[in-house]
């Protein structure tokens, strides 16, 4: 359906610098809000992750939403609350009232959005629609353990229909647009929701038919090259697709679960996996040691920290800042997170035996000059490893420890001497990762007495500490948070470090000999986060608990 181009979008178009932020464009949303407060109506940005995706496409139908270019937003008994881009516009707001019957309360909202909720929410709920009306039966869900005992068979649906290739699409469109890192569809006992994480966060984003979603399954196991037919056993596959002006690569897992196969899909964007170091959250001096680690020549450097902590990233990004056309870096991971070219990628099949450790012992033979590790995860690759390490090349690997002293524990758990650990072992990274508070609604705040007790600051008992935090506006999804910066624990391996580590020290003793060198310990590292501005107390908490304290 085409439109006539309104005075706001032209005037948009040209790009104007803002008057109050010259560094950014004038955008259409913000010349609507202008005109709305001119005109003394009310002004909202419309977050699509706050909207009732049921009220919206119940209140109105598509082709009378798109026309009119109307969205319900929130119903009450007495009103319905509708975005309109002229609100102004009194035959409308008159229709809409017999139509609704009740009074009908207009908030504006530039066209541009209004636009993108009818297409993404419409579009989803007419998929959905045309699919439940093909996939239609009267047979028992037999997906759900709970019910299974009732009958002995069905057919299976399969993903064979145009609607559920445009859900899919709407979803993976959906994420993008969203910044989602994940995306989960989970069938329940009556129905099937689809939840993205966003910001380390989980949202519920759509609700879907139950008969719908063995074929929504079907078509994701599709695009991944995994088996439809097998739905009893976990499955891993990937995909690559163009997002936007992007291809990013997805990578998905099922599982059979009490209602049905649950499938999340998980978003690599190179934007965020291939980063520059300095934009990682490295401090000036950690991140000069850190880059002192991996110009080594030979030895092992470790990233440590639970799943999620952004240990892929910090890899990712710290072979391309070493990455050149003179040396040959290959990697061994388990599965590959994302294909780079310039890269010699093996994937691991531990099934036909192509284990960490018997990849270890191969790409030895690759004349490697740099070897990037997945997981030390048992004592033949921690062993093959250190080897590497000690053979002329430099190692780089992960750990799954709480801090940075304690892999060297681990290390000796799983059976390397402890000379060979000294020996070989430049520096650990331990790492977290903090939401970041959103640059476009941050403003002071000021931690009470109480939050300053909890953090045990030495000096600050009675001081009144400047902070930020995030208010909340569309751009964040009101939670006040718009990405993420890591928090690290930088620990240099230096001769006192391999001493202790000769004479077996205990965990206590590596650390607080790191920490009289400099070592900032997570907690610290995240409270100076804190006091620059970039994350707040509560993340500071979350992410960091007592025993790592000053």
């Amino acid at each position: 359906m085409s439109y006539q181009v309104a005075p706001m979008e032209l005037v948009a178009s040209f790009r104007f610098k803002r008057a109050d932020q010259p560094e950014l464009p004038l955008e259409e949303e913000a010349i609507a809000e202008a005109v709305a407060v001119a005109l003394g109506f009310p002004f909202m940005r419309l977050d699509p992750l706050r909207l009732d995706f049921k009220l919206v496409v119940d209140a109105f139908g598509g082709p009378f939403a798109e026309k009119n270019l109307v969205i319900a937003v929130k119903e009450a008994q007495d009103a319905l609350t509708v975005a309109v881009t002229e609100p102004w516009n009194t035959e409308l707001l008159t229709q809409l009232a017999a139509f609704k019957q009740k009074p009908i309360r207009p908030v504006m909202a530039a066209k541009c959005e209004v636009l993108r909720v009818i297409t993404e929410f419409h579009g989803f709920r007419r998929s959905m629609r045309a699919a439940e009306r093909e996939f239609a039966t009267n047979l028992p869900d037999i997906s759900n353990l709970e019910a299974l005992y009732q009958v002995s068979n069905a057919n299976q649906l399969e993903a064979t229909d145009q609607p559920i290739v445009q859900a899919v699409w709407y979803l993976l469109n959906y994420a993008a647009d969203q910044r989602a890192s994940d995306i989960h569809v989970e069938p329940k006992r009556d129905d099937a929701i689809v939840r993205m994480r966003i910001d380390g966060v989980l949202h519920t984003i759509h609700r879907m038919p139950k008969t719908v979603h063995p074929a929504v399954i079907s078509r994701i196991k599709l695009l991944a090259r995994l088996d439809i037919a097998e739905k009893r056993r976990p499955q891993d596959g990937r995909f690559k697709t163009a997002l936007g002006k992007d291809e990013v690569e997805l990578r998905v897992s099922t599982v059979p679960t009490a209602f049905g196969e649950k499938a999340v899909i998980r978003i690599f964007d190179p934007r965020i996996l291939q980063q520059p170091l300095e934009q990682l959250g490295f401090f000036s001096r950690e991140l000069a040691m850190f880059e002192s680690f991996v110009r080594a020549t030979n030895g092992m450097v470790l990233v440590t920290g639970p799943t999620g902590s952004g240990k892929t990233t910090t890899l990712y990004s710290t072979l391309h800042h070493i990455s050149n056309p003179r040396i040959n870096i290959c990697t061994l991971e388990d599965p590959i997170e994302m294909v780079f070219e310039q890269f010699n990628q093996m994937a691991m099949h531990p099934k036909i035996g192509f284990t960490f450790a018997q990849g270890l012992r191969t790409v030895l033979r690759q004349d490697p000059d740099i070897i990037m590790v997945g997981e030390i995860r048992d004592p033949e690759t921690a062993d093959n490893a250190v080897q590497a390490a000690l053979t002329g090349h430099l190692v780089l690997s992960t750990l799954h420890t709480n801090d940075a002293a304690s892999a060297v524990a681990r290390l000796l758990d799983l059976g390397v001497y402890p000379f060979l650990i000294s020996g070989v072992l430049l520096g650990i990274i331990a790492q977290r990762l903090a939401r970041r508070i959103c640059p476009w609604c941050a403003a002071d705040d000021v931690l009470t007495d109480e939050q300053v007790e909890m953090l045990r600051i030495p000096g600050a008992e009675g001081r009144r500490l400047k902070v930020k935090r995030g208010v909340g506006c569309p751009r964040c999804r009101h939670t006040g948070y718009r990405g993420r910066t890591g928090v690290f624990e930088v620990l240099r391996v230096t001769p006192r470090i391999q001493r202790l580590i000769m004479d077996k020290a205990s965990t206590q003793d590596i650390k607080r000999e790191a920490l009289n060198d400099g070592m900032l310990t997570l907690r610290e590292y995240a409270i100076k986060k804190m006091a620059k501005g970039e994350t707040t107390f509560e993340e500071v908490i979350a992410l960091t608990d007592e025993s790592n304290l000053f």
